[in-house]
């Protein structure tokens, strides 16, 4: 399933009316004539946006810009949009009014609403517009008009002991009730003719017009520290992970991190079996819970970088792998290149051959698992590729480990400019051979000048304590640290006396590795070369 938000387009149309036509086929399936949705393509473009679902529109917001003080709080539908026409809408107005929400019922179950809002609202933000007020519906009231004033309904809705579809979403995606309409819809008999008039305000709203507050470039991080405890099965694992997506996403998180071999709890139930046997029998649910994790981020619109598990590729040899798993459906893989003596010893794992950064809709970022975060090669060439923010899930039984990941960690984050971020597991877990206690504390670390924490430190979690961290950090503070810095360590490197890259045969490694009779660290390791 491939998932993208994105302007609407004419070529839509067709998408458009056959899912308006579901959404209201209770109510006759109405649905906008083509000209009116032309309309609002000419007048105002960039405010129409629309959820694509593997190639078909199946969500829809549609909105125009007005200048709020001319209607105030009291109008009505046909008012605000000027009988229709849109003849309202104008390129100075300093607010955006939703005239339109709808989701394919098919598709419900994606939380793709949450995504047009969130466009909406990063639109009102780049043009620094005082907020977003659209009259929304209140469907269920006419369960309780008898007795419930619409007052009394709204704030049962808001204290949750009352479910309303339509208000319900609006009050968690952050927008508030102004006032109470009578008369907004005329002919809306599930609403009783009422409805609320909301309001998201945007807090980066300026006066000057000509400044422009920066809120792309910053991006919250959600990172969880994972209590070790026994499973009844997979689901039960599942549901954990599933209720640790749902909280992030709540935060608006642009990405969850979980810790190295987060899924150990599941060896259990292998535990009579040598360790290089029960791991193999761990790596069996790897690709299931890779894509449980895949329909997690879609669901819940975050990146999740999904920790780290063993798998058995097709040669047969054992790795440690993280996925980072998109919210628009597709996931990459990253394969933990150097092996600590403990994982070969106990379970005979081997090494990755690629070093990549990869590409998000937060920016370019690296992950390396662990002992990676060690060998500072890696991460100045995940810089060299450009990398923002460096992912780190791990695991640690002791502080002294523990240490080592740490300092290493903010090493990585002084030496390449960049955000790391550390994700590990605590607590004990009896029942699993090679996994009985772990010590961690996970943290969000950064660059070391006036424009971060003086100690380098974004936020860290409590020791051994369960917790999901929530920090934001924010790119643009790179690029002026990289081009203002009171140090500029990226730029005052000596590349005239020496260089980090990759060995020719890191290039042909992925080709050459089934051939291989051993894993050769030598043949694929980053090399420093210092010219004579």
């Amino acid at each position: 399933m491939h998932i993208q938000t994105r302007t609407l387009q004419k070529e839509d149309y067709n998408d458009l009316k056959e899912a308006m036509i579901e959404v209201y086929s209770s109510i006759g399936g109405d649905y906008w004539q083509k000209s009116k949705i032309t309309k609002l393509l000419t007048i105002f473009p960039e405010g129409q946006f629309c959820v694509e679902v593997d190639g078909k529109v199946v969500a829809c917001a549609l909105a125009i810009r007005v200048k709020y003080d001319q209607f105030g709080d009291n109008h009505t539908y046909h008012e605000i949009t000027g009988g229709y026409t849109f003849k309202t809408h104008s390129d100075e107005g300093d607010y955006m009014y939703g005239i339109e929400v709808f989701v394919h019922p098919d598709y419900r179950d994606l939380r793709l609403g949450r995504r047009l809002y969130d466009a909406r609202k990063e639109l009102c933000e780049t043009l620094n517009l005082k907020g977003i007020v659209a009259g929304g519906r209140i469907p269920n009231y006419n369960k309780f008009a008898h007795e419930l004033s619409p007052r009394e309904y709204i704030a049962k809705v808001k204290q949750k002991e009352i479910y309303d579809p339509t208000l319900t979403f609006q009050i968690s995606n952050d927008f508030h009730v102004r006032k109470v309409l009578r008369g907004y819809l005329p002919g809306d008999t599930e609403s009783k003719e009422y409805a609320t008039l909301l309001e998201w305000i945007n807090i980066y709203y300026v006066v000057e017009k000509d400044k422009r507050p920066h809120t792309d470039s910053i991006i919250r991080l959600g990172v969880i520290q994972w209590q070790m405890r026994l499973f009844k099965n997979l689901d039960a694992f599942l549901d954990q992970v599933e209720f640790f997506a749902n909280a992030v996403s709540d935060y608006r998180a642009d990405f969850m991190v979980l810790p190295e071999f987060f899924n150990t709890p599941l060896m259990a139930d292998f535990n009579d079996l040598p360790e290089p046997v029960a791991i193999r029998k761990l790596a069996d649910f790897t690709v299931q819970v890779r894509d449980k994790l895949c329909e997690m981020a879609i669901s819940y619109n975050v990146n999740i970088v999904g920790g780290s598990m063993p798998l058995v590729d097709d040669d047969g040899k054992l790795y440690n792998v993280a996925y980072l798993c998109r919210r628009d459906g597709s996931y990459e893989e990253y394969r933990k290149i150097h092996i600590t003596p403990n994982e070969v010893r106990h379970y005979g794992m081997v090494g990755g051959y690629e070093i990549r950064a990869f590409d998000t809709d937060c920016g370019k970022i690296g992950m390396l698992i662990c002992y990676d975060v060690e060998f500072p090669e890696l991460g100045r060439i995940l810089a060299q590729q450009g990398m923002q923010i460096l992912f780190v899930p791990f695991l640690t039984d002791t502080q002294n480990g523990y240490s080592r990941v740490r300092h290493c960690a903010q090493a990585r984050a002084i030496e390449n400019e960049c955000y790391v971020a550390i994700s590990g597991c605590v607590g004990n877990l009896p029942k699993v051979h090679n996994m009985d206690i772990n010590f961690a504390q996970s943290a969000v670390f950064t660059p070391s000048d006036f424009q971060f924490p003086t100690n380098a430190v974004k936020a860290e979690a409590t020791p051994n304590t369960e917790m999901v961290l929530i920090a934001d950090v924010d790119l643009s503070l790179l690029k002026e640290l990289h081009e203002h810095g009171s140090v500029q360590v990226l730029k005052d490197r000596r590349t005239d006396l020496y260089d980090v890259t990759l060995k020719k045969a890191a290039k042909k490694a992925i080709k050459q590795k089934k051939a291989s009779a051993d894993n050769d660290p030598e043949e694929v390791a980053p090399l420093i070369v210092v010219s004579e």
